[in-house]
């Protein structure tokens, strides 16, 4: 671990005992999910043998060793990976949030989470360096959170991705049907890539931001085997009245993805298994609700509310469900949530929901909330319900003057992750 303090505005935060032993317990999660941790945990190249987890590859055997990335972490996973490989990566192409340098990969910034042409540029290079691969190359893509966004080709899945997500955020979709659809309407994702890249070596390496073990969802499983159909796009399209698309199906022959390894190295799994051990080193009794809180958010606080009880900790991953019914707003689901939450637990409590990737549909990671923040909320003129209602959660937390969490971008993501302390 990197034993970093992720949280810029610890100091002004940090205002009570409470508050301290919750933002340590977040913080220790956001350190085991740092993706050159992450990276550098995973992989080495010892006597021309590259091991990944518990495979080894021999890279005697390749010719060229090529990396193509897309999703939040690609980037630091990228400068992660030079820093093992160096010069033996022969060509590489990497879209995420922010550009890096690198001396042999080829970083862009791309947008998210709208795709757009220039992220279509991106995923023409990479398709061509897919189309390109030979049986001698030994192709690793990084495969992150974001990247059903970033990962964007042709120019009509970008026009249709953008249309698809202004209806989404409007129906209460699941991510899981949502990226069932985007398997559809792409030419890389729903184990498409991999079908470009055969038939060389794959090591799929996935950062996942997805509910359990259902990796094929990150990015919309561009190395993996679909299972899904056209119909069942089709079937939820009309399900939610999301519009017309043009889809096409997913490739189902199984040599395409005989050669492909798919490795998971981090999920919100790592962030909560590592708060769970701080918060157990610091006394508490603890307890993990759950690693896939996709229900709606008031469900998400009254699970929270029904197990809070004194000297605990509780904790969770996910990504509860919205349905964003009127224009305008601002922020994300963990501000939103967090604004919900004030005034639902006791007065010895302190609440956190925080987007991993530090970026809350704004420059803000989460919010923090306690009695302090009621307390200020009552001795305002801020009328709660009515930000409430127009989902203006930033702006909220802005003109209260307390509450959020800035870290800026973390480099990793996998959903957000939520705490409860309780202690007198």
């Amino acid at each position: 671990m990197t034993n970093k303090q992720w949280i810029k505005n610890y100091g002004e935060l940090a205002t009570s005992a409470n508050r301290r032993t919750a933002l340590d317990i977040v913080n220790s999660g956001l350190d085991a999910i740092s993706t050159e941790s992450v990276i550098s945990n995973s992989i080495r190249v010892e006597d021309g043998m590259l091991h990944v987890k518990e495979e080894v590859f021999d890279l005697n055997k390749f010719m060229k060793i090529k990396v193509l990335g897309f999703g939040k972490a690609s980037c630091d996973a990228a400068v992660a990976l030079e820093k093992i490989l160096g010069s033996k990566i022969n060509e590489g192409v990497v879209i995420g949030l922010e550009n890096k340098t690198c001396e042999f990969i080829d970083t862009y910034k791309g947008t998210h989470p709208r795709p757009s042409p220039g992220n279509v540029e991106v995923g023409k290079k990479i398709n061509d360096i897919a189309i390109a691969s030979t049986e001698e190359d030994l192709v690793i893509v990084i495969v992150s959170g974001g990247g059903s966004a970033l990962l964007c080709y042709p120019l009509a899945e970008c026009e249709q991705g953008t249309k698809l997500y202004e209806a989404s955020i409007k129906s209460g979709i699941s991510i899981s049907e949502l990226n069932t659809v985007r398997k559809h309407i792409s030419e890389l994702k729903g184990g498409k890539l991999a079908k470009l890249l055969y038939p060389s070596t794959v090591i799929s390496l996935i950062f996942s931001d997805v509910p359990g073990d259902n990796y094929a969802d990150v990015a919309s499983g561009p190395t993996y085997k679909d299972v899904t159909s056209v119909l069942d796009a089709e079937t939820i399209i009309s399900k939610y009245n999301l519009g017309s698309f043009n889809l096409v199906e997913t490739p189902k022959e199984d040599k395409y993805f005989e050669k492909v390894h798919n490795m998971a190295l981090v999920s919100n799994k790592t962030a909560v298994d590592a708060m769970k051990k701080r918060s157990c080193d610091l006394g508490f009794t603890t307890k993990v609700l759950s690693y896939e809180l996709y229900e709606s958010q008031n469900e998400v606080i009254r699970s929270f509310t029904s197990e809070e009880s004194q000297n605990t900790t509780l904790l969770g991953a996910g990504e509860p469900t919205m349905k964003i019914d009127k224009p305008g707003g601002s922020g994300g689901r963990n501000l939103y949530l967090g604004m919900k939450a004030i005034g639902k637990f006791t007065k010895n409590s302190v609440f956190i929901s925080l987007a991993s990737d530090g970026l809350d549909n704004s420059n803000a990671a989460g919010a923090i909330i306690d009695n302090v923040v009621l307390q200020k909320l009552q001795g305002s003129k801020l009328d709660l319900s009515d930000f409430v209602s127009r989902f203006d959660a930033y702006n909220f937390f802005e003109m209260l003057g307390d509450g959020m969490i800035i870290t800026g971008p973390t480099g990793a993501n996998v959903s957000d992750i939520m705490l409860l302390i309780t202690k007198k």
